[in-house]
């Protein structure tokens, strides 16, 4: 087995743990919620954060708002080699048991659009403190700016986790481990790939990881008429042989945004189309049958402009005889018409990568994991939940729901 970046410890400089029943790696909403419910079962914990406060993806999340669940989640919303694996973790933490926690603590929910559920306050940071209150009234310690080295197993079965902190070079010794260092994106919040190394070091298989929930890319003879259109938005379905969204579309200088783009990101790989209806909830067809026996010296640019914004109207005009007027339009130019605006297809170059994912699809692969406790099934007191997990959640508050979610089931089994 190998493990990397081992450090020589000199056995008198380990802390010889009494006061902690487990240490977790990462303040994020999966590390925050596990120290907390910890602390109501009456164990005390240690969480070692490597960013300079917790809660930083929170803190941004939402653009600052903080979409914190989602009213409809179930396991269909979220992709795994194993779409069952999550489905015991939230029967144990539900949705209504986290609606249920906030409001405790007086975070009460607005719902937006699609059952996603923002605080009244639309203040991220408010989630945050009632993390950060409960564990300083638990007497829960988290440590920032406490950046793992190594973590070793010892003889004995317990954890040695070395880490750098203030400027000095320290150790903890600990039964349990808990790993929720969150996944590749953010790089500027201290994202990085530890979890995936710590599974590895320690046997664990990881399956393959890419950016999630990502703006696509737009390259060639096509990119200059997506970027001309930078900033216009339009409700669309967006298709591909796994999946389907409805929501808008955001055309940017680089190629495609908004949420059903993020949506399909996340079930898109390198060298596929998409397919895109620009009308999902009308038939155009028809449309245009109805409207040229009342006005058939109307021009088609004129019946576009209705359907959508002048700009864009305007930009069809490439794909469309936007000049003719409905009554002249011919069998193949209805049907011409129809094949763009209902199944206009994009083959994106790529995505923006990590730094503008949302989250990291793939993981430890959770046949490594028990479903009911998230403890590794090779070693004992490892466990491993939230983002760094192969449980990818969609767009709208479904990955903080496996968040809170994976840090109460470990907390439970520490």
């Amino acid at each position: 087995m190998m493990i990397p970046e081992i450090v020589r410890l000199n056995p008198e400089s380990v802390i010889k743990n009494s006061m902690f029943d487990a240490v977790i790696i990462g303040a994020g909403a999966c590390g925050l919620m596990c120290a907390v419910q910890a602390g109501f079962s009456g164990k005390k914990v240690l969480v070692l954060e490597k960013g300079d406060k917790p809660g930083a993806k929170i803190l941004i999340s939402g653009g600052g708002r903080c979409n914190y669940t989602n009213l409809y989640t179930s396991a269909a919303n979220f992709l795994s080699e194993n779409e069952h694996f999550c489905k015991s973790a939230f029967s144990q933490w539900t949705v209504e048991d986290t609606i249920s926690f906030f409001e405790t603590y007086n975070i009460y929910g607005q719902e937006k659009t699609l059952g996603q559920l923002f605080p009244e306050s639309n203040k991220a940071k408010d989630i945050v403190t009632v993390f950060t209150q409960l564990c300083s009234d638990l007497g829960q310690e988290i440590r920032c700016g406490a950046e793992v080295k190594s973590v070793i197993k010892d003889p004995e079965g317990e954890f040695i986790i070395s880490y750098q902190y203030q400027g000095q070079q320290e150790s903890i010794k600990a039964k349990r481990l808990v790993i929720a260092s969150g996944g590749l994106p953010v790089q500027k919040l201290g994202a990085s790939d530890f979890g995936l190394r710590i599974a590895r070091q320690f046997g664990l298989r990881v399956t393959k990881t890419a950016p999630a929930l990502v703006p696509l890319t737009v390259t060639g003879k096509d990119a200059d008429w997506f970027a001309d259109l930078s900033g216009n938005s339009v409700f669309c379905r967006v298709s591909n042989e796994r999946a389907s969204f409805e929501e808008n579309i955001l055309f940017t200088h680089w190629g495609l945004s908004g949420p059903a783009i993020l949506q399909i990101s996340s079930y898109w790989q390198p060298g596929e189309s998409i397919d895109i209806d620009l009308l999902p909830h009308q038939h155009l067809p028809d449309l245009i049958e109805k409207e040229r026996r009342l006005h058939g010296k109307k021009q088609f640019s004129s019946f576009l402009a209705e359907l959508y914004s002048k700009k864009f109207a305007e930009a069809l005009r490439r794909y469309l005889p936007a000049d003719k007027n409905l009554a002249s339009l011919s069998k193949t130019d209805i049907q011409q018409a129809e094949q763009v605006i209902h199944h206009f297809k994009v083959k994106p170059a790529g995505d923006k990568g990590y730094d503008r994912a949302e989250v990291m699809r793939g993981g430890v692969a959770t046949e490594e994991l028990s479903s009911r406790t998230l403890e590794s099934k090779k070693v004992r007191g490892l466990f491993f939940g939230g983002e760094c997990v192969d449980v990818t959640g969609w767009l709208g508050g479904y990955n903080f729901q496996w968040a809170w979610a994976s840090g109460f089931v470990i907390a439970n089994n520490l």
